[in-house]
């Protein structure tokens, strides 16, 4: 069946057979009882990129465009390892790196697969920049 973004909203209550972890578990299977029991693994509580992709459809659709923007960047932000993304954070903070090292950030995650995240940090590179809020002034 065909995911309508309007009629399907909200996933967990109309479409549970789209809704899965990255394991591959189908979100009958996240419980209480299943977390007790040992069954399943610390990433099944986090979303996916397919789920996210489907709420930004469903936050289109309803006019949300700069909401869907966001589902879209998270979406991406599935693709990259936690120990890199807390430090792409930390490398965010004014101050606390130079242009050059913001922009090794964005190309890193244009290589893991995430340009409009890349993009966002050129963006941020940039306005830092501008506001002398970079580590080189």
């Amino acid at each position: 069946m065909a995911f309508d973004p309007v009629t399907d909203y909200p996933l967990g209550t109309r479409r549970p057979d789209l809704v899965t972890t990255p394991s591959g578990l189908g979100l009958d299977d996240v419980t209480l009882a299943g977390a007790r029991a040992g069954s399943l693994a610390p990433d099944d509580a986090r979303a996916t990129a397919a789920t996210l992709a489907l709420q930004a459809e469903v936050a289109r659709a309803a006019g949300r465009v700069q909401l869907a923007d966001g589902i879209d960047r998270a979406a991406e932000l599935t693709r990259v390892p936690d120990d890199e993304l807390l430090a792409i954070y930390t490398a965010l903070r004014p101050g606390r790196s130079s242009t050059d090292e913001l922009g090794a950030w964005a190309a890193r995650l244009d290589e893991l697969g995430a340009p409009h995240n890349a993009a966002f940090v050129r963006e941020a590179a940039e306005a830092y920049r501008a506001r002398g809020l970079t580590a080189d002034g």
